[in-house]
């Protein structure tokens, strides 16, 4: 029997490149210096290692979600519907990825939370420029959200931005219109900043579509693409929720919300509310 192989002996027959004096690496491809080296923790308790990497993650994913979420509106704009669902497909994948980041933070006691909280002083999730931009793109538009991004004029622009462009759902019914189904013209040409109204009209329209699903196929797909996008969105936010009442139980939050009483309240948000009424109604 052949004596079994030494590593080095395993390395050095696939002949890998291991001078790099000359050409580009994995960590400068990755710029990882640079996000390796963003960690700063200002308390000297071990655990806020956890806290800064568990929010850090949750922004780069956040970004990938913009990122999809922009560009599939823009596809469902122009009808290119195969485009669209499968980077909708993806921004639901995201969104499990950050469900299951919630379940790293919950490691975190209440105690080990208590030695970092004071240092953190008014800095919340709450804040977060992306997140908003998130919930915008979904149509959950808030004027008073803004207010947090008006000492940085580059990020309020870009959350201004979100703010007053057509949502995910405005997009997918003024196709929903050009298609010939009859979605009122209240939602297809109206001001886009406004909190999303529910209509019957809207309903009708989609049960037109889920009536007759073979005939309206991509519509039909479309439709159940917004229900996985709310379905993930949900328990996102449910998974949210439950981590901070674990971790800090009803105490405000450092953002001067209330805390998990705030958080259960954005629970009842409904995004597209004529997808999941027409359930009822098939």
């Amino acid at each position: 029997m052949q004596p079994p192989r030494k590593p080095e002996d395993i390395v050095r027959d696939e002949m890998p490149q291991l001078d790099f004096s000359q050409s580009m690496t994995y960590g400068d491809y990755l710029q990882l210096d640079a996000i390796l080296g963003a960690q700063k923790p200002l308390s000297p308790d071990h655990n806020e290692m956890l806290f800064i990497i568990q929010h850090q993650t949750s922004e780069l994913w956040m970004k990938l979600m913009l990122h999809e979420l922009r560009a599939a509106i823009a596809k469902v704009a122009c009808d290119e519907l195969g485009d669209a669902f499968k980077m909708l497909a993806r921004v639901s994948r995201i969104m499990e990825q950050l469900v299951h980041a919630w379940d790293v933070l919950a490691t975190m006691t209440p105690p080990e939370y208590s030695a970092i909280r004071p240092y953190l002083a008014n800095s919340s999730g709450f804040q977060s420029a992306q997140y908003r931009c998130i919930e915008f793109a979904l149509g959950n538009k808030n004027a008073a959200m803004l207010k947090p991004h008006a000492h940085r004029p580059d990020l309020l622009a870009q959350v201004q931005s979100a703010y007053e462009a057509p949502s995910l759902y405005d997009e997918a019914l003024r196709l929903l219109a050009r298609r010939g189904l009859p979605v009122p013209t209240s939602h297809t040409a109206r001001t886009w900043s406004l909190p999303y109204t529910e209509s019957l009209e809207v309903e009708q329209a989609w049960l037109i579509v889920y009536r007759a699903p073979k005939h309206h196929w991509d519509l039909y797909q479309l439709g159940e693409e917004l229900t996985d996008v709310e379905d993930a969105f949900r328990l996102w936010r449910f998974r949210h929720v439950t981590t901070v009442e674990r971790v800090i139980g009803f105490k405000r939050g450092t953002g001067g919300t209330g805390g998990v009483s705030y958080l259960r309240k954005m629970l009842d948000v409904v995004l597209f509310p004529e997808i999941w009424k027409l359930r009822t109604d098939l």
